[in-house]
């Protein structure tokens, strides 16, 4: 296949999610809705922690506060195209616009899945070596371990980018989703993509598999280090939002990206849990559990309302 063929294809189609307009309609209010809860619910985060001087000098709080701003991230990716293509008949991508979106979706995601690690690791330490938890858990680390988290992100979504761009499309433009992603992307490609695929489910479905196993690891440690009836019932109501978070985050994305790259009919409303609604529960998840951010938010409500 010569150089010409390969650059056929400049745009590609979003198959989007109904063709019915009046339905289309409703859709668009519906994550229109999510979308403004999940910048309403991360920012106000991210303002809580950043204003109250004890949260702020918290590590967990700390990774919270970086957490809310990747959610924040995660579903600007994809979300307000999803939004403008409710209102066009042809939802139309650009290559390069494809490639741009593909790579920030898996950066901002890897680096999430990185962070979330490190927060189980924060936990671990608080819970386990209590007296040991400011030093260990220092400012200085948790800089370093945010940093390793974004950096971490950045290699794995150069990698998965490198291998996709050097794919020739010069055939369907259909990508059966309402974003471009690695799965229904190469599927486009006119070559064969079995090494690719293999190399991309090494990359994508191992990192959120092992991660996954870790977390739930770290938790079960945990668990089994504390002895006394009452302190693992302490360490459930504090593991808990975390692993609810855990849960919605990784589940989801196991599933996408540990199998072949095949299509499946529920491939669309899976991504929708881990695109749009985990960013707008991971608020909801840890305030509601939380008195401490609670708290927090009840004062910084006041000096707003008081003008202090």
């Amino acid at each position: 296949m010569d150089k010409n063929q390969t650059e056929v294809v400049r745009e590609f189609f979003l198959s989007g999610f109904s063709p019915t307009s009046s339905i289309e309609a409703g859709l668009f209010v519906l994550f229109l809705f999510f979308y403004v809860s999940i910048w309403v619910g991360n920012v106000l985060i991210m303002v809580t922690v950043a204003s109250d001087k004890y949260l702020n000098s918290s590590p967990m709080y700390f990774l919270l506060g970086n957490l809310s701003f990747l959610d924040l991230c995660y579903s600007t990716v994809t979300t307000p195209k999803l939004l403008a293509d409710f209102f066009n008949h042809e939802k139309l991508i650009s290559y390069d616009q494809c490639i741009v979106q593909l790579f920030f979706l898996h950066f901002v995601g890897a680096a999430e899945m990185f962070l979330l690690t490190v927060m189980a690791y924060d936990r671990y330490v608080a819970i386990c070596r209590p007296l040991h938890y400011t030093t260990v858990m220092s400012r200085g680390l948790c800089c370093v371990l945010v940093a390793a988290s974004w950096m971490g992100g950045f290699v794995h979504s150069t990698v998965q980018t490198i291998l996709t761009i050097h794919l020739p499309f010069c055939g369907p433009n259909q990508v059966d989703n309402f974003f471009c992603d690695v799965p229904p992307v190469i599927k486009l490609a006119c070559a064969d993509t079995f090494v690719i695929e293999l190399l991309m489910v090494s990359n994508s479905g191992l990192i959120s598999t092992i991660s996954f196993v870790v977390l739930i690891s770290s938790y079960t440690t945990i668990l089994v280090k504390i002895r006394s009836k009452e302190g693992r019932q302490k360490a459930l109501s504090t593991c808990a939002s975390h692993l609810m978070v855990v849960t919605l985050f990784f589940g989801p994305c196991i599933f996408i990206y540990a199998r072949p790259f095949s299509t499946l009919s529920v491939d669309k409303m899976v991504s929708v849990l881990y695109n749009v609604i985990t960013p707008m529960l991971n608020p909801l998840i840890y305030t509601l559990r939380n008195k401490e951010v609670k708290s927090a938010m009840q004062k910084l409500w006041v000096k707003i309302i008081t003008f202090q």
